[in-house]
């Protein structure tokens, strides 16, 4: 009989969004009257904005014609897509890049899930708790851990992020060779000052550390010391891979495009120690594992960086930005400790009476109907936590605030 990979074996329970659903599936079954309202997963209510519709109808328009029609596309993506990502967020803001350093995608969290298989088995691994799961998992999925004792995996660094700390995980104090950091934070709603960040590159610099910084969030940004890239940090082009989303800035959850950017300064050794550029080894890893973008989603990406596209979006933004207030203005009329909401549309609260996590997620839904993230989900660091995304309508946001608002604790 054909063996298992008995490091899947390890992981533990179902993918935690999945178990959410199948909580809130039972509920509406037994309540099927109940308006059940979501602030969990990060799935996003507005639709595309027009500008980006109309590039997706030119495109297909172009599709059903041959002299225009277009098959299998470069892996990396289209020209006119990297030019237009590189001038209008990484130029815009002083950075320098050239476009073969950007890699279209279907989304950040496979590229995030699938830059891990470039390093060794026995790369040492550090990652912050609480943390996005599929860092931890993919990583599990790979036989870079231990077993899982007490909440935690062996063989991993764990970086704890509290409320003692502002959330900022402090540098590891031992050697790690692949660093996972992702600002704004999912799911803690904060976000790294430019003089933090420096720390991280210095660290990653003085240790030959690769980080993998996720900042598909960078969107919901508002405070000046806040950077938008990680390459606005001084060094962080010799040791940082930058993943990025269309999904929480344009509404792409369903249409699906990201992008990886990896600088041709990032090194990686081998077991010789002879350096290799790790942007070529991603670039090998592209053309033999994956096929690309469509070419219409592409375009309707492209379109987000047109005045129109840039417009649009912004307006779309600010309502998920709206709808953070909304929600934390609501948790503190209720006598709730909330955080996040200022750069990210994450919420970050504080189980009030020494609830825990899941007890949080039992009450929140069977009493208000409101559907939120244990925040267990993402770590021991998160017991003890919530998460609630600012994603849903404007309506529906309002009214969810005001059940929590009446909730009695």
């Amino acid at each position: 009989m054909t063996a298992v990979n008995e490091h899947y074996l390890k992981l533990q329970g179902s993918y935690l969004f999945s178990t959410i659903a199948k909580k809130v599936a039972a509920y509406k079954e037994a309540h099927p009257k109940e308006q059940v309202i979501s602030l969990g997963i990060g799935d996003v209510s507005q639709p595309l904005v027009p500008a980006v519709v109309e590039a997706l109808h030119r495109a297909c328009d172009e599709m059903g014609k041959a002299e225009t029609f277009r098959g299998y596309g470069p892996e990396q993506g289209y020209a006119f897509l990297r030019e237009a990502i590189l001038q209008g967020d990484y130029v815009s803001y002083g950075i320098e890049l050239s476009a073969d350093e950007i890699f279209v995608s279907d989304g950040a969290k496979s590229d995030v899930a699938n830059f891990q298989e470039l390093f060794s088995v026995s790369t040492k691994v550090a990652l912050q708790d609480p943390v996005y799961p599929v860092y931890l998992d993919t990583n599990v999925m790979a036989g870079r851990t231990g077993t899982y004792q007490n909440g935690r995996y062996g063989n991993l660094i764990y970086l704890p992020c509290t409320a003692e700390n502002n959330f900022a995980a402090a540098l590891p104090k031992e050697h790690a060779d692949v660093i996972y950091l992702c600002s704004p934070n999912n799911p803690t709603g904060t976000a790294l000052t430019k003089a933090q960040l420096q720390r991280w590159v210095d660290y990653a610099r003085e240790h030959n550390s690769i980080i993998l910084y996720d900042s598909a969030y960078e969107a919901y940004i508002t405070q000046e010391d806040v950077p938008h890239s990680i390459y606005e940090v001084p060094g962080a082009k010799q040791v940082a891979v930058e993943f990025r989303s269309f999904s929480k800035t344009a509404g792409f959850t369903g249409t699906r495009c990201a992008y990886t950017v990896v600088p041709k300064g990032v090194q990686v050794t081998s077991k010789e120690g002879t350096k290799i550029s790790l942007q070529q080894l991603w670039l090998r890893r592209q053309t033999t594992k994956f096929n690309g973008v469509p070419y219409i989603v592409q375009r309707a990406a492209e379109a987000v960086y047109s005045p129109q596209g840039r417009t649009q979006t912004q307006a779309v933004i600010a309502t998920y930005q709206q709808n953070a207030q909304v929600i934390l203005s609501a948790l503190r009329q209720a006598g709730i400790t909330a955080y996040g909401g200022e750069n990210a549309p994450y919420i970050w609260l504080k189980t009030p009476k020494g609830l825990d996590s899941w007890s949080f997620f039992d009450k929140l839904l069977n009493e208000g109907q409101v559907v939120g993230t244990p925040g267990v989900g993402f770590g021991a660091c998160g017991e003890g936590y919530f998460r609630l995304t600012a994603f849903n309508t404007p309506e529906l946001t309002r009214k969810a605030a005001e059940r929590v608002a009446k909730l009695q604790f």
